[in-house]
């Protein structure tokens, strides 16, 4: 088995691909899953089979950066579950991550959100804003932010409605409407709307003056849905005690759970099948739902 890429940023989210080797290749109808063991984290997905020796997952979005095992299995109706092959997989934080935390510290600082409007004359060239756009939305949805964070910041004394520089007018300024969207269902964004920067610009009056069509009627409508482009992302599914994510583009599913680090290691093969069975009966009743 070879992984391509061999490394996922932490908020995950991007297609890996799992190149068969020919002594890993099983019969038709068997199933591969993936199982990531993390020091702190176990993530079992699910697979799609594009070829007769590629197979493409997603990978899950982790709590820290680290080299993890990555156990490929295999399961047949009537058998137990068995392990085809294991390789090194590395989660890394990378520019977008930073990014994200840097922009969700400096909420409410007007010190850091002045310096971020230098970005707006030597921002990323038009081609390359989709591309931070959704890394840096998919980093920031991956953030473990405090209960108390706000998209206007902390300080409820900066909550009055003065002029200042937001959150919301930088993700307009760049033309981010995947983060715009996101930060609008966080507390005190639509409040961040309304606030006047230094120039009297509001987001929904940068959106106009720069030509961004829709992010007016995203910025003005009260219940405006999710940009389209969000509906290739993975999306989390409650269910119980779980934490279950579907990728609805490739119907790819991920379950993630914390690992019994205080216990022995058990047998590979052990770990896979109660991950695998799991996951598995989540699928088959979220399929019931439908």
């Amino acid at each position: 088995m070879k992984l391509n890429p061999q490394q996922a940023p932490l908020y995950g989210d991007c297609v890996v691909t799992v190149l068969l080797a020919e002594e890993d290749k099983v019969e038709d109808d068997v199933v591969f899953y993936l199982v990531f063991s993390g020091s702190t984290l176990h993530h079992c997905t699910s697979t799609r089979k594009i070829s007769a020796d590629t197979l493409e997952t997603i990978a899950p979005g982790h709590d820290c950066c680290e080299t993890v095992k990555v156990l490929l299995c295999a399961s047949k109706e009537g058998l137990p579950v068995f392990v085809v092959a294991e390789e090194d997989f590395h989660f890394i934080q990378d520019e977008a991550y930073d990014a994200a935390q840097f922009l969700a510290t400096s909420a409410g600082n007007q010190q850091a959100l002045n310096f971020t409007r230098f970005l707006d004359r030597s921002g990323p060239p038009s081609g390359d804003v989709n591309s931070l756009d959704e890394k840096v939305a998919l980093a920031f949805r991956h953030l473990k932010l405090p209960a108390e964070w706000n998209v206007l910041g902390t300080d409820q004394t900066l909550h009055d409605g003065g002029p200042r520089e937001t959150l919301m007018h930088f993700a307009v300024r760049l033309g981010l409407l995947r983060l715009t969207w996101f930060l609008l269902q966080k507390p005190g964004g639509r409040g961040a709307l309304s606030i006047h920067n230094q120039e009297g610009a509001t987001p929904v009056s940068l959106a106009l003056e720069r030509g961004y069509h829709k992010r007016p009627q995203l910025l003005t409508e009260e219940n405006a849905g999710e940009p389209d482009s969000w509906s290739s992302l993975s999306y989390e599914i409650p269910y119980e005690d779980c934490s279950v994510r579907h990728h609805r583009e490739r119907d790819i599913y991920t379950l993630t759970s914390e690992s019994e680090s205080h216990h022995e290691p058990p047998f590979p093969g052990d770990t896979c099948t109660g991950h695998i069975f799991k996951l598995r009966n989540i699928q088959q009743q979220l399929m019931v739902r439908k």
